[in-house]
């Protein structure tokens, strides 16, 4: 579909989507994976498209799959960015990451590397490996206050992730934990990402798979956690965040060119831009389709929409 939106929307999600298309619950092979992200490059709904994530250890099978592609689609890929997914092996992979740029296969550069590190140390040692021109995102755990790897991540010159959900029931933080999480950031002025569980706009019950027997469970959208992000770094309290975070009703969204009403709060246009430059940036979605698609009914079904 062709997503046409202004004003405060569109400062909302432009670039918003790292297409995470390896990844459970999608799982595409790489073929196709990089097929689908050629296609979405190429498309109208493109300006809500980031970068392409996909593991250091597959990036030899990424430039072969690249190769097979059409000519149309090779020239796609042409100037796109890829966030490097580390397994922890940090130096070794760092020397594959710059190896990967000297190169510039197709045009195509690593500018964001993401790893999970659970330790301030383990923070520091990860920050130390990467490559100065690579941004580095240390995903985080969310269970506990992370007050302190959040130091350690600005102390790094680097970026923090959460991860929000994923195929089982239990891979999905409280509202109090993300709220906390995004408290913490604007506390310690570090930047975040969020991935997985988040490929709806809106709060629900939806499968957590794509099997026709998948479990259902309640997921979060990408609209409420971006939109409670900007809320607390704008001055909300966590318990305003929360309502935020909470919404279902699309009823409960009206959007203006100067900016978004939710659940009876009010984000202002320049809170969400100033959100989307330095509070949390994107967050990866095995599915780009899905978080465009939906944000599309969703705005269709809304008188309460203007540019």
């Amino acid at each position: 579909m062709i997503l046409q939106v202004g004003g405060a929307v569109r400062a909302l999600v432009t670039g918003l989507v790292d297409y995470a298309g390896l990844f459970p619950p999608a799982a595409l092979d790489m073929s196709t994976a990089v097929a689908n992200y050629a296609h979405y490059r190429a498309s109208d709904d493109a300006w809500m498209l980031g970068r392409f994530v996909v593991p250091v250890s597959r990036l030899d099978e990424w430039s072969a799959a690249v190769g097979t592609l059409t000519a149309a689609e090779r020239s796609a890929w042409s100037g796109a960015r890829l966030s490097a997914l580390l397994s922890g092996e940090f130096s070794r992979e760092a020397e594959q990451i710059s190896a990967f740029n000297a190169a510039e296969p197709f045009g195509v550069r690593i500018d964001v590397a993401e790893g999970r590190t659970a330790t301030p140390d383990a923070v520091l040692a990860t920050a130390a490996a990467m490559p100065d021109d690579v941004l580095l995102y240390c995903e985080l755990p969310h269970r506990e206050d992370p007050l302190a790897l959040l130091q350690a991540v600005k102390s790094a010159h680097v970026r923090a992730k959460i991860r929000t959900g994923g195929v089982t029931r239990d891979a999905f933080p409280t509202p109090h934990e993300i709220i906390r999480f995004l408290r913490r950031c604007v506390e310690t002025g570090v930047t975040a990402k969020a991935t997985a569980g988040l490929h709806h706009p809106l709060r629900g019950e939806y499968r957590l798979t794509y099997a026709p027997d998948a479990v259902r469970g309640t997921m979060y959208g990408y609209l409420n956690v971006f939109l409670a992000a900007a809320a607390v770094r704008a001055g909300a309290s966590d318990d305003e965040a929360v309502v935020i975070l909470l919404a279902t009703d699309p009823a409960s969204l009206a959007f203006a060119s100067d900016g978004v009403v939710v659940a009876g709060i009010s984000v202002s246009a320049s809170a969400v831009a100033e959100a989307r430059r330095s509070s949390v940036v994107a967050f990866g979605s095995c599915s780009f389709l899905e978080p465009v698609e939906e944000l599309g009914a969703l705005l269709a079904g809304s008188a309460r929409v203007s540019a």
